[in-house]
């Protein structure tokens, strides 16, 4: 349930953030044989955010539960581990790239095991 809900909520506040970053580039040029060029960039702008940032959640989010169940402790290094998954997964993948996934694990799973080993968790 925590994952799906990790999932939806990334997904709505990327959803969100790529209407803002939409509105920051500029509008394609009129095409042939396209209806409204300028709203479909915009609308897969913002389903690229969103679908990326619902990923990251959703993997994050499972495999921090995942290992919580499986080693019955509840601390910074399940949440660490479910970011480096999250990040070499999910932004390894869109940047295709072996650097991409390492740098963006490592980027995740620092950040998350700095949150909860300072007790600053919005965990229940």
């Amino acid at each position: 349930m925590k994952t799906i809900k990790g999932a939806t909520t990334g997904f709505v506040s990327r959803t969100i953030f790529g209407t803002i970053a939409a509105t920051w580039y500029d509008v394609p040029r009129v095409e042939r044989n396209v209806a409204l060029p300028g709203l479909i960039r915009s609308l897969k702008m913002m389903g690229n955010y969103g679908m990326t940032f619902a990923a990251i959640g959703g993997v994050y989010i499972g495999v921090e539960r995942l290992l919580q169940n499986k080693r019955l402790k509840r601390d910074f290094v399940n949440g660490a581990v479910g970011g480096f998954v999250a990040g070499a997964t999910v932004l390894g993948f869109k940047g295709r790239s072996i650097k991409t996934a390492i740098s963006a694990g490592t980027a995740l799973a620092v950040t998350s095991a700095v949150i909860d080993a300072g007790g600053q968790t919005t965990k229940n």
